[in-house]
């Protein structure tokens, strides 16, 4: 079952510096020096402050993300400032959890430490691959060493989670090669792992390398073998998978913050792209650094757009969402909140997928079996909503 909560709300907070821009990233990140770092500080908890009012319309508040770009990057006087910012503004539960991304060159029994007393109960380090070679061409600035070695400090410091992330389909990358280094993360023990299928960003120079033939991605026959390998392999060898990429030793593993994501439960986002959510409408902040902090100075909160989540939204994205996740679409709770079956006008093409044997239909939810995870997204693609306009539009209850 989830471990999410449904009834207290998250923070995400985005730290957009990196020591170097990844050639496959296209997140809102830059490198900045340790004056950029200090100005940044403040001017976000200025926009914690300009937000303190939709901070607390949230009320309880259970899940607090670092995520970026490279939080490990900022000192531990800053970290200190921020959640001392943040516990004063935000209605924190007893058992809030505090998520933090840090890259292995960053990881000092030291800097451990220092998170560790802060609160930090997950980290997540940003180690990709296992293997010098697919590290050079990731353009990390680590090597399989030091991730190993920072894996095994992060452990030793006593944090309730310790993840990591790695990315598979690279060029060349074959089921042999991707098992190992499964064998080999799983020899590490970690508490959870995120696999992620290498994609080509536009406008990165990844982009640019494959649209100059330079070299080519993997092809769909071979990630969906890496993709199956990775959930068999992995489920084998105790890691079960949550959602399409993410897999936990165990339910108190699984990130009860992404997890707010996905079950639509609200949120805010603080500094340059944070997005955020109040259960009908997102909003997203300015993404370049300067514009964000020329808001945030002149005592705008610097939300750069927004789109309100009318029901067909809500349902299209409930059900590719849930469609992402191993439990699935809870068709009761749909039910409740749009007020209409998100079955109803699916009812052949859905009982096709049931015999097919990609969705099972038990105990009032709709879930994804292996086969049916690998195809999720095109699941979605070709759901079928009702057609009743004033069902789909009317204002929620």
């Amino acid at each position: 079952m989830p471990t999410v909560s449904w009834s207290a709300a998250g923070i995400y907070v985005h730290v957009p510096f990196c020591s170097a821009i990844c050639p496959y990233c296209d997140f809102a990140v830059l490198v900045g020096n340790a004056r950029k770092r200090q100005d940044y500080v403040a001017t976000l908890i200025r926009e914690i402050q300009l937000r303190a009012e939709s901070i607390d319309r949230l009320g309880a508040v259970d899940t607090i993300y670092f995520g970026g770009g490279t939080p490990s990057l900022l000192e531990r006087e800053q970290l200190q400032v921020l959640f001392e910012t943040l516990a004063s503004t935000a209605h924190l539960t007893d058992d809030c959890r505090v998520f933090f991304e840090a890259n292995p060159e960053d990881v000092t029994p030291a800097r451990l430490a220092n998170l560790h007393a802060l609160g930090v109960d997950t980290l997540t380090l940003g180690v990709q691959a296992l293997d010098d070679d697919a590290l050079a061409f990731l353009g990390r600035r680590h090597r399989a060493q030091e991730a190993r070695q920072a894996i095994r400090l992060a452990r030793d410091a006593g944090f309730e989670t310790v993840s990591f992330d790695l990315m598979y389909g690279l060029p060349g990358q074959d089921a042999t090669a991707w098992r190992q280094t499964l064998d080999q993360a799983v020899a590490l023990a970690p508490d959870h792992l995120s696999c992620y299928q290498l994609t080509i960003e536009s406008r990165t120079p990844f982009d640019r390398a494959v649209r100059e033939r330079a070299w080519h991605p993997a092809d769909e026959l071979t990630q969906a073998e890496l993709f199956r390998l990775t959930h068999e392999h992995l489920r084998a060898c105790g890691y079960l998978a949550y959602e399409v990429s993410n897999f936990a030793r165990h339910p108190r593993h699984r990130s009860r913050h992404n997890q707010k994501y996905w079950h639509h439960v609200p949120y805010v986002g603080v500094g340059p792209a944070a997005h955020s959510f109040d259960g009908r409408e997102r909003a997203w902040n300015e993404r370049h650094l300067a514009h964000w902090q020329r808001h945030v100075q002149a005592g705008r909160i610097p939300i750069a757009g927004s789109e309100s989540i009318d029901r067909r939204a809500l349902a299209l994205e409930m059900v590719m969402l849930g469609l992402r996740t191993t439990d699935g679409i809870d068709l009761a709770r749909c039910q409740r909140r749009l007020g209409f079956d998100i079955t109803a006008d699916v009812g052949r093409r859905l009982a096709e997928w049931v015999a097919d044997g990609l969705l099972i239909r038990e105990a009032g939810r709709l879930r994804p079996t292996l086969d049916g995870l690998a195809v999720a997204d095109t699941l979605a693609s070709e759901w079928k909503l009702p057609e009743d306009e004033q069902c789909l539009t009317e204002t929620d209850a």
